[in-house]
């Protein structure tokens, strides 16, 4: 083998290497706030099929009285909030961690009204279902309070 062809060789399977090389911390972070904030967007543009295609098939929401678990009975709760012309709420994260492994990450964030008053915060725990592809496997969110001290 020629030295050009070892050079070529080498770097072609040092690029592969480096191709296939897990995402650092940094990298997961920002694929799950990137993730968070494309769900948030199926709000604004009123897209329900695009939302369910962020949850687990596994995913537990706590919206009501009784946690809702699956994507069809999250998603069949959650229509009512896809109706209408204007979204009920928007939200976005300001705080996502994941762990070591790179297999689970959180995140949350405030929530806002039409008018953009903070009315509550959600945390969501997502799991890493494919290389890059988070997908929600719970999700809670907690009114604030309006109280006056």
């Amino acid at each position: 083998m020629s030295l050009a062809r070892f050079a070529f060789t080498t770097a072609l399977a040092l690029a592969s290497a480096a191709a296939g090389a897990a995402p650092s911390n940094a990298e997961l972070k920002q694929q799950v706030a990137d993730t968070e904030r494309a769900f948030a967007a199926t709000m604004q543009q009123r897209d329900l099929a695009a939302f369910s295609t962020f949850l687990s098939d596994e995913t537990v929401f706590y919206s009501g009285p009784v946690p809702l678990r699956g994507k069809e009975q999250v998603t069949a709760f959650w229509k009512k909030f896809y109706e209408g012309r204007e979204a009920p709420f928007s939200w976005e994260p300001d705080q996502v961690d994941v762990i070591d492994s790179g297999t689970l990450a959180h995140s949350s964030g405030p929530v806002y009204d039409p008018k953009g008053k903070l009315i509550a915060r959600f945390n969501s725990v997502w799991r890493q279902e494919a290389p890059g592809k988070w997908r929600i496997v719970f999700d809670k969110g907690q009114d604030v309070c309006d109280c006056k001290k």
